[in-house]
């Protein structure tokens, strides 16, 4: 297996399989001496939470809690 110019590996199938790692998946790096291990992102901040947290606040209807819920109700 090459690195690419651009620092670029492919994963074996297999391997990526076995792992998990499915696309969009969340990697890091760890250097252990001359071994460079690859591990899944598993903290609190992952990509689910990070796009909770960027889109909390941006509703922009300017209604209040009561008024979206009386109307998702169907009430007047």
């Amino acid at each position: 297996m090459v690195i690419t110019a651009k620092g670029q590996v492919t994963i074996p199938q297999r391997i990526r399989e076995a792992a998990g790692l499915l696309p969009n998946t969340e990697v890091e790096f760890e250097l252990d001496g001359d071994e460079v291990r690859l591990h899944k992102v598993r903290d609190a901040e992952g990509r689910g939470r990070k796009l909770v947290a960027f889109l909390a606040g941006r509703a922009t209807s300017g209604l209040s809690t009561e008024q979206i819920m009386a109307h998702t109700r169907g009430e007047p």
